[in-house]
């Protein structure tokens, strides 16, 4: 075999090779991951009460304007962990329950039309969490109760793309749950506070 026919032999292994590779697909490309919001690193809500239950009256329509189902964090799901993290049973001895109520978590878009002839559409994001808590004694019917709702807007470029989407959306989720943490930490204190461990006995809502 000569020295052509040996390199025309490797030139027509490699164009094989390449084509096989076209055939069969690219390498895929990176793909984010956005980890769960978590709050395990601040010191938990003692509350006395015999155990904390959360449920979710939000059902996600998967149709637009809709699109809570798109982003790569939900609101229900971050609220969720707020809860399982931030509060903890302390009297196991007591009847009374702690019930956290997601009433809202969605996230709705709408299309803003540019205003000038050389301007960009824009879409406008509205991220909203309603959660309550609420102390019930149900040998008494006694209970106490707060909600506090939460949101976020965020408006981007039309064309955006579905990578840089994601991670404004993420950020916008940390900042809606930041905004509720503050909020509902607050208001627990202020209004459920003969039921946090550690907290002075002051006026409540208990009823």
């Amino acid at each position: 075999m000569t020295t052509a026919q040996k390199i025309l032999m490797t030139l027509g292994i490699t164009l094989s090779l390449t084509a096989c590779g076209t055939l069969y697909g690219t390498p895929e490309e990176e793909v984010t991951e956005y980890k769960d919001i978590r709050y395990t690193q601040e010191t938990p809500i003692s509350l006395k009460v015999n155990r904390v239950d959360v449920t979710s009256e939000f059902t996600p329509t998967f149709t637009r304007p809709h699109v809570e189902h798109l982003l790569p964090v939900s609101v229900e799901k971050s609220a969720k962990l707020w809860a399982h993290d931030r509060l903890k049973a302390s009297d196991f001895s007591s009847a009374k329950i702690a019930e956290v109520t997601i009433k809202d978590a969605s996230v709705v878009e709408e299309l803003e039309p540019a205003s000038q002839i050389f301007e960009q559409d824009k879409i406008k994001y509205s991220a909203k969490l309603v959660m309550s808590v609420r102390v019930y004694d149900p040998a008494t019917l006694a209970q106490a109760s707060t909600e506090v709702e939460a949101w976020r807007t965020l408006t981007i470029p039309a064309n955006t793309d579905i990578a840089t989407k994601e991670s404004y959306w993420n950020s916008m989720v940390e900042k809606l749950m930041t905004d509720f943490d503050t909020r509902m930490t607050s208001n627990i204190n202020q209004y459920l506070n003969i039921f946090v461990d550690g907290t002075a006995l002051e006026p409540s809502y208990w009823e």
